[in-house]
């Protein structure tokens, strides 16, 4: 429940806390007073746009902070919507808080931590339900009736589970579009792919090919150079005019000789061992690369003419390697199985796709039976307060009829109205007065607070277009929607409304040295009487006036 509303800085509200409290509580004031400044601040609690004019004339920021009690909420649904959210949860209180700055900027918290918009406006709407004239246009759309019957037929559950599996059928229709359109796509393709395929295959390509051979024609491109140097290095290691290897032996046997003389020499005589060895290897070993590096002209055509092909192909189907063209085949081989395999695949997608709309249709039959046992609750139940609202000869049905699957199930839900016995019912939006529809939406909340609990409700304005008795009764069903450990809290102009309140809060404007403020003041007893002495008979107020509110207020 709302506990405290903090404004500061906001249009003509230069700063204002007020407590409220569980019950029935209304707000009064003369037209322009502020009242709807009040729903403007706590409509940016709950994610509405920022607009940099709601910032007081003179002011760098706003700031409008609400804590609240959670106490009263479903514990383990908000518990479960902070800790997803990343937020420090606290059973007994929340903060929420928007900040507007003069340059436009806005920034939201909750519990002092930083917030998106999208996650306040989630969570607002957890904490408080705001009616204003705007939300009976709600009555028009099939989707607030059809969540209204959902309310009361408690099928969250079986919604859920069928939405679940709605949206697997989407996702196989998608699939199933997907391949139609690729094999379509592929089958107009099919004789270039063909074409690609016999190309790449007949290339009979290698991975690590293309290196091999630029190295091989590197290699005969450079032959002369090649034999020469390994020729003047065969020369030099075993050369038959002194030689480095025999040399280095020759050396070797020398410091051998000296060992028992100079024992220093043994280990400089077995290190040129070692070198003669290593040498001798090396002297081998180019002996034998001269052999094998012979300039070949038909295999350097040969080596020049596979080069020749696999730049073209790799030039052709832009890749830069025999990887790429090799995963280019695969990809190739794998359209042309699916155009070969097509159908079989497409014939299981279908099969798929049935039976998950079958899934579907059940699951939605089953909330259609819910929906339909509910219908006849939610009729009974807005026939009976609104009889009391000055429509006695009303009827009220929720007709339910079949439509195409969606994320809703297959049904399509309309309220059908009349007010009178000799005329047809037909949508309330269409038939219905707006006193008509305000008495229809006060209804549909009274019944929806009762099936969900929703500890917080404020009406703006429900009273529009009635009066008199009527009033009355309006006012008895939102203070029993206050008795029944709720808090609601309504804004009207009617005094047998604001008779009826538990708290009673009234909003004024002055003109200060400041400019015009707004203040909002929660009124004694005596102050009662007098607001509602002067919405009984304006600005003079007469002894009778006062003896009626008084009258009001004891009723």
């Amino acid at each position: 429940m709302l506990k405290i509303l903090d404004i500061r800085n906001f249009t003509l509200i230069g700063h204002l806390t007020m407590q409220f409290y569980p019950g029935f509580s209304v707000i009064t004031g003369e037209t322009g007073a502020g009242k709807s400044i009040i729903i403007g601040a706590i409509g940016l609690l709950l994610g509405n746009r920022a607009d940099v004019r709601q910032v007081k004339r003179g002011c760098d920021k706003c700031v409008i902070e609400a804590t609240f009690d959670l106490s009263v909420y479903h514990s383990d649904v908000l518990k479960d919507f902070f800790m997803d959210n990343d937020l420090d949860y606290d059973p007994q209180e929340c903060l929420l808080r928007r900040e507007i700055n003069a340059s436009g900027k806005s920034r939201a918290f909750v519990n002092d931590t930083p917030v998106t918009l999208a996650t306040m406006r989630e969570l607002g709407e957890q904490l408080i339900d705001v009616h204003s004239q705007h939300q009976n246009l709600l009555l028009s759309k099939e989707d607030f009736q059809l969540n209204v019957v959902d309310i009361m037929a408690r099928d969250k559950v079986q919604v859920a589970d069928y939405k679940a599996s709605y949206d697997e059928f989407r996702a196989a229709i998608r699939q199933l579009d997907e391949l139609r359109e690729q094999i379509s796509r592929n089958r107009d393709n099919e004789d270039f792919l063909r074409f690609q395929q016999k190309e790449l295959s007949e290339a009979q390509l290698l991975p690590d090919e293309q290196e091999e051979l630029e190295q091989k024609a590197e290699t005969m491109s450079h032959a002369e150079d090649i034999k020469r140097v390994l020729h003047e290095t065969d020369a030099c290691l075993s050369g038959d005019e002194g030689g480095v290897v025999s040399q280095t032996r020759q050396i070797a046997s020398q410091l051998h000789g000296i060992e028992d003389v100079f024992p220093e020499a043994r280990s400089l005589a077995e290190r040129l061992d070692n070198c003669f060895i290593e040498m001798k290897d090396i002297s081998q070993d180019v002996a034998a690369r001269m052999d094998d590096v012979e300039f070949d002209p038909a295999l350097m055509d040969e080596v020049t003419s596979r080069l020749d092909t696999i730049y073209s192909l790799q030039q052709k189907y832009h890749v830069s390697n025999n990887s790429q063209l090799l995963e280019k085949l695969a990809d190739i081989d794998a359209l042309l199985s699916n155009i070969d395999n097509g159908d079989v695949e497409l014939h299981a997608l279908e099969e798929r796709v049935e039976s998950l709309r079958e899934v579907c249709h059940k699951k939605a039959d089953v909330l259609t039976s819910l929906r339909r046992k509910a219908a006849v609750l939610v009729e009974d139940d807005i026939s009976k307060l609104l009889v009391p609202l000055g429509i006695p000869k009303v009827r009220f049905k929720v007709d339910i009829s079949a439509g195409e699957l969606s994320a809703t199930g297959i049904d399509k839900v309309v309220f059908l109205f009349s007010a009178n016995s000799s005329t047809e019912m037909s949508p309330v939006s269409q038939v219905a007065s707006g006193g008509e529809i305000a008495r229809v939406m006060l209804s549909l909340k009274a019944m929806i607070s009762k099936a969900i609990g929703l500890p917080t409700i404020i009406f703006d304005e429900i009273d529009t277009g009635v009066s008199g008795r009527v009033a009355e009764q309006m006012a008895h069903i939102m203070r029993d929607m206050g008795d029944a450990h709720r808090q609601v809290i309504c804004i009207t102009h009617l005094p047998q409304i604001a008779a009826a309140g538990t708290n009673h809060y009234k909003v004024a404007k002055a003109e200060t040295a400041e400019g015009t403020v707004s203040t909002m003041t929660h009124l004694t007893h005596e102050q009662r009487v007098a607001e509602i002495a002067q919405m009984l008979s304006g600005s003079d107020i007469s002894q009778a006036a006062i003896d009626n509110a008084r009258s009001l207020l004891e009723a």
